[in-house]
């Protein structure tokens, strides 16, 4: 690992007097000599150095070190960061404050501590993943001073690391997403057995491969992994469409149809997945989402790490609807995420049923969410339309509280060894 780049050293002066008062009692032994003038320049003037002397080997001596376990975490997880001061110089710092800038919302190390001349002082930083996103940890600042309060000595560490906190997978035992084909056709066939009759052969594994598909026999007398390759199935793949437009979002924080509509959207990615299906997604924040139906952990964790980025400012659903028309196949099974509760937009979706596109509205309830309106308009037309749909409140399978399903997810390894995010990697305690 490269070397971390050089902080920023600087120290001020905090007051003038004590220097002020030194050079009036030489002025005054100068012109007026008087052996008490001397004495006092002496005792002023030697605070003044040693005051230097103390926070000039402070700057020098004062480093940190930063070092986080995982790259990635869930909203709800525990993050936790080893931080290391030292102190190389023979001053004590008697007082040193460290300054957190990172983004995480709720997570900072701030701290006022003192440190011995050359210690070593470690301490662990805890907190919790309160909101998904891609955020920085870093940079951090270092205040320090004599003991005199004449000098601030300031370091500054540029540095910074990406923490990636994408959203919670929570069970979803209710939900049931209609299958592809023509309306009424019943349930999907597509099951593990299925696929194993359609088998095509065996090919070399590829990290993001499931490993439900490992071809046994094959692994074993090559002595490396195998998986098998599978025919096209006529099982339908599933599109998830998550309607972000801003103007009918409700709530405020986790307690939001935002919120709400993400979690759904990555549990529903994540057990179609684990169904053997193949998973799409669709949405519009700030910029287009689209992931094709694809398989795999390498696949779910692309579409975690647009969860955890997206956010309300994309095109109404009418509009949305209208732009997947031609590009969604037909026998497709597509999950509706909103909280649209005009019956406008059910229009554009009939001329998708008419392609054997076949929906399920999951309606985000906005009047669970502090928000106005009553779905029972909506959801009467879904019944007379055929479509199955859901309604979801703020209640709904207590999504924010439910404990992720972390044990299943292992879309890319978030143990990591240690690695400095800043702070200067000569840094080695000092017996």
């Amino acid at each position: 690992m490269n070397p971390a780049a050089e902080p920023e050293r600087s120290l001020e002066i905090n007051s003038y007097l004590i220097p002020g008062i030194t050079l009036l009692m030489v002025f005054l032994q100068v012109f007026f000599p008087f052996k008490g003038w001397t004495i006092l320049a002496a005792g002023f003037g030697g605070m003044w150095g040693l005051a230097y002397l103390w926070a000039k080997a402070i700057k020098d001596g004062l480093h940190i070190r930063r070092e986080i376990r995982f790259g990635w975490m869930q909203v709800g997880d525990h993050i936790q960061e080893k931080i290391s001061l030292e102190n190389f110089s023979r001053f004590p710092a008697p007082w040193v404050k460290v300054f957190d800038h990172s983004e995480m919302p709720g997570y900072s190390i701030n701290k006022i501590t003192t440190i011995g001349g050359k210690w070593y002082s470690p301490w662990i930083s805890r907190g919790i993943c309160q909101r998904r996103g891609i955020y920085t940890l870093g940079p951090t600042s270092l205040e320090a001073g004599d003991p005199f309060g004449l000098y601030t000595v300031k370091v500054d560490y540029q540095e910074t690391v990406t923490m990636m906190v994408v959203p919670p997978i929570v069970s979803l035992p209710q939900i049931e997403i209609a299958p592809g084909g023509r309306t009424g056709e019943g349930k999907s066939t597509s099951t593990g057995l299925e696929r194993t009759i359609v088998a095509g052969g065996v090919r070399e594994y590829i990290p993001g491969d499931s490993l439900r598909w490992l071809h046994w026999p094959t692994t074993a007398r090559m002595n490396k992994p195998y998986v098998r390759m599978f025919d096209h199935s006529p099982s339908s793949d599933w599109w998830i469409l998550l309607d972000m437009d801003r103007e009918v979002q409700a709530g405020k924080g986790q307690m939001s149809t935002e919120e709400f509509g993400v979690i759904l959207a990555a549990s529903l990615v994540h057990e179609g997945l684990q169904k053997g299906k193949q998973v799409g997604l669709i949405s519009y924040g700030k910029k287009l989402i689209w992931h094709q139906p694809g398989e795999g952990d390498g696949h779910l964790w692309e579409i975690l790490r647009s969860l955890a980025e997206v956010r309300p400012g994309g095109p109404k659903l009418p509009l949305m609807l209208d732009k997947i028309r031609g590009l969604l196949g037909g026998r497709t099974s597509l999950a509706i995420i909103t909280p649209n509760i005009d019956p406008i937009w059910l229009n554009n979706l009939g001329y998708l049923q008419r392609k054997a596109i076949v929906p399920t509205v999951l309606l985000l309830n906005p009047s669970g969410f502090g928000g106005q309106g009553n779905p029972a308009t909506i959801q009467g037309r879904l019944l007379y339309m055929g479509i199955k749909h859901y309604n979801i409140t703020d209640k709904f399978q207590d999504l924010t509280q439910s404990h992720p399903e972390e044990a299943q997810i292992q879309p890319r390894s978030r143990v990591k060894d240690y690695s400095p995010i800043r702070g200067n990697q000569a840094a080695r305690r000092r017996n």
